[in-house]
Order: C-alpha cells, then sequence, then structure tokens
C-alpha cells in the first residue's frame, strides 16, 4: 500500500539525513491523517492508493502555486526549494499523458458528443476531465480544449 510506503519512507530520509525529504514525507503524512479525519476514519486507519494519489496531487498543485508566485515575486531561494520537494512528490504520482495523447482523446470526444458549438467548451472539457481523472493534467486538458475550437 502507498501509504504504508511513504511512512517508511520518514524513517529512509532520516538515516540518509536528507532534510528536504523528510520535510516532504512528514508533510505527506500530516496531509494523509488530516484527509482520514475529514472523510470520519481514524488517523490510525489508511487510505487507499486512490485517496493517497489524489492527496498528493493536491500537494503537487500546491506546490506549482507557490513556485508561479514566488517567481513572480523574484524569490528564487524560495522557488528552488519549492522544486525540490516538488520533485520528491512527482516520484509517488503515476505518469501522466503528454498532450499529444489527450489532444487524440479529445478529439474523439469531441466527435462522439457531437460538439461544434464553442459554446459547449464546458461540457467537453467535464466529459474529458471525467475520464482522464488521474491520468492527465487538468491545465494540459484545458489547453487542448482551448485549442479544438
Amino acid at each position: 500500500m502507498l501509504h504504508e510506503q511513504i511512512k517508511a519512507g520518514i524513517k529512509e530520509a532520516m538515516m540518509a539525513k536528507d532534510k528536504v525529504r523528510l520535510e516532504v514525507m512528514r508533510g505527506l503524512v500530516t496531509a494523509f491523517t488530516n484527509e482520514l479525519v475529514a472523510t470520519g476514519h481514524t488517523p490510525q486507519d489508511f487510505l487507499t492508493d486512490e485517496q493517497v494519489i489524489a492527496v498528493i496531487t493536491r500537494l503537487a498543485k500546491q506546490r506549482k502555486d507557490s513556485i508561479d508566485q514566488f517567481k513572480k515575486g523574484g524569490r528564487e531561494d524560495l522557488v528552488a526549494e519549492e522544486e525540490a520537494q516538488l520533485k520528491i512528490l512527482e516520484t509517488y504520482l503515476p505518469e501522466l499523458m503528454s498532450k499529444e495523447e489527450v489532444e487524440k482523446i479529445a478529439k474523439a470526444k469531441k466527435e462522439e458528443l457531437n460538439i461544434t458549438d464553442p459554446t459547449k467548451k464546458g461540457m467537453l472539457m467535464s466529459a474529458l476531465m471525467k475520464d482522464l481523472k488521474g491520468k492527465a493534467d487538468g491545465m494540459v486538458v484545458k489547453e487542448v480544449v482551448d485549442a479544438l475550437f
């Protein structure tokens, strides 16, 4: 189980004296505990792999947003720190689809739903996100859908 692997990763990071990895791993365990409590479970329970991926995806998105904000603010020191943490988080996420793969699926879905009107973009986006949940980055899907109209 992914949840158990990440908990075990804390000890490895401590032994390796890897401060960044240790900080990320502790943050993950805290986020898992918060998710368990929020969903009505006890902190001693374990999340399913799907729930773990959702939590890690959320944390990775937060890191990406922080990187953008720090770049705008000229804080390169914080950008480097966030990027290092993001790289660690991404090791636990499944590889996302490329833009080309998303384009193929989007074109097929557009034809399947017979969408020709640009005002129906939201409908296509919704259907794609439902099909590609956890497989493709939402920003990439949005970019592809915008390009189709």
